[in-house]
């Protein structure tokens, strides 16, 4: 997959506020449009009342909740923001059905999304780019100037494979996908887990040791030792 289809024509980047929760070193995003203040929140889980507050401290409406997969620890606040703000969730069709378990029948608008389709945040937007191998319905989120990985790509380290839909080849790829990025696209990760908060793709492909596998056997063996 060629970086020129995933980054050609994207919309003005959302500012991005990136905020540690719950006692995995999770981190959410807070994606906003300065024009609309309207925002987006990526993978809300475990402290909704500090996310809201922030949001509300920054003069935002949560009008999005971005999915990038359907662990727990990534959408366990999800029926939370809706009941409290209407946020419409937007998820792959990979990842709905625990999406759907999270919110337990709680009436929620739920959004489809497709490979490299955009999604609005007011007069901004982002980018979905399907990032299977974690999971399988993964998805990373894309603007002209950075990108929200989930739990596809840490700073130094990369997701698991050992949990039910999770598949090496298809992770090997979606990283692939990744450093084929500009390299100074900046990463924020879905998880405290490296040496900084955030990194760049260009930084990843010189530190990152399964950014540096040559071939999938490679990474396969590489992954497989390091659960």
């Amino acid at each position: 997959m060629s970086a020129p289809n995933d980054t050609a024509d994207l919309p003005a980047a959302p500012d991005v506020f990136q905020m540690e929760v719950g006692l995995l070193q999770n981190f959410c995003e807070i994606l906003s449009c300065p024009e609309t203040g309207e925002a987006a929140l990526v993978d809300p889980a475990w402290e909704v009342d500090r996310l809201l507050a922030e949001a509300k401290r920054r003069g935002l409406k949560i009008t999005k909740a971005l999915i990038t997969h359907g662990h727990n620890d990534h959408i366990e606040g999800v029926a939370a923001i809706v009941a409290q703000t209407g946020a419409t969730v937007v998820v792959s069709a990979g990842e709905l059905e625990p999406v759907r378990h999270e919110l337990a029948g709680a009436p929620a608008t739920i959004e489809l999304i497709a490979d490299r389709q955009d999604v609005a945040i007011g007069r901004r937007g982002v980018r979905a780019l399907f990032t299977p191998g974690h999971t399988a319905g993964g998805t990373c989120f894309l603007a002209d100037g950075y990108l929200v990985s989930g739990d596809v790509l840490f700073v130094g380290g990369c997701g698991r494979t050992d949990f039910p839909g999770g598949d090496p080849a298809q992770l090997w790829r979606s990283l692939q996908r990744i450093a084929a990025l500009p390299e100074e696209t900046r990463v924020y990760p879905g998880h405290d887990y490296g040496s900084t908060a955030t990194s760049t793709v260009g930084r990843e492909l010189l530190e990152n040791i399964y950014l540096r596998c040559a071939t999938l056997d490679d990474f396969r063996a590489l992954r497989d030792r390091r659960r």
